[in-house]
């Protein structure tokens, strides 16, 4: 199994960036998906996930009204777009794979990870 994330680098504070996520190994439609992200220094934590069909998603409250997380099925791919974008969202962000409905918030519950995508807000 395979996830490869993509889509990180440097954006102003207030700009925009749009991270994907590509599973190769699994059956896609099977699986939650989840974005977590990790700053220096500090413990990876959950950004957001999205339900096995995609009608369902969940956002850690600091990025919910700003974050969106949608998937592709055909393509086997789940994307994050991050509007409104502050210094404080600069981490490395990882996409993971739940086996089943999805929606989960520990990273317990995730089976597969990605290798991670750097993003920089900064002016």
């Amino acid at each position: 199994v395979q996830l490869q994330a993509s889509g990180g680098g440097l954006v102003q504070p207030g700009g925009s960036l749009r991270l994907s996520c590509t599973a190769s190994g699994l059956t896609f439609s099977t699986y939650g998906m989840g974005w977590f992200r990790q700053a220096p220094g500090t413990e990876r934590e959950f950004v957001g996930a999205i339900s096995m069909t995609g009608g369902s998603t969940y956002y850690e409250e600091s990025v919910a009204g700003r974050f969106t997380i949608s998937r592709d099925n055909a393509k086997n791919t789940v994307y994050l777009q991050m509007n409104s974008l502050k210094p404080e969202d600069t981490a490395v962000y990882y996409c993971a794979a739940e086996r089943g409905y999805g929606l989960g918030s520990s990273m317990e519950q995730y089976d597969y990870w990605g290798q991670g995508t750097l993003v920089t807000v900064s002016s």
